[in-house]
């Protein structure tokens, strides 16, 4: 599982130009089965919470944010070891095996 923090950066008031676009990028992470959850940080910017792709294919997903190609916003994923949770998030514990991103190498 990982956390990415999505911190405001030097083109943060150009984000209403790449909402849109960014809107788009966390639907398809919904879509595609990989962000769990979405949220504003009380300090400015953005998580979140993904599961089911490895750090390749999330870094790659990270890049494609368009508030991230465009400088609005800077990321940070952390990896994060689950060992306990509510029942009702214990998908997020279990090992599995990790979807290539599309068009990456990984086989």
């Amino acid at each position: 599982m990982y956390a990415i923090l999505l911190k405001f950066a030097d083109n943060r008031s150009n984000a209403p130009l790449f909402m849109e676009g960014h809107n788009a990028w966390i639907k398809k992470g919904f879509t595609d089965g990989i962000f769990q959850c979405v949220g504003s940080l009380d300090t400015g910017g953005g998580f979140v919470l993904a599961h089911g792709e490895d750090q390749e294919g999330l870094s790659q997903r990270v890049q494609e944010d368009p508030f991230v190609e465009n400088n609005v916003v800077t990321a940070e994923v952390h990896r994060i070891d689950v060992k306990r949770t509510v029942p009702e998030l214990a998908h997020l514990a279990e090992e599995r095996q990790f979807r290539p991103a599309p068009g990456s190498q990984l086989s």
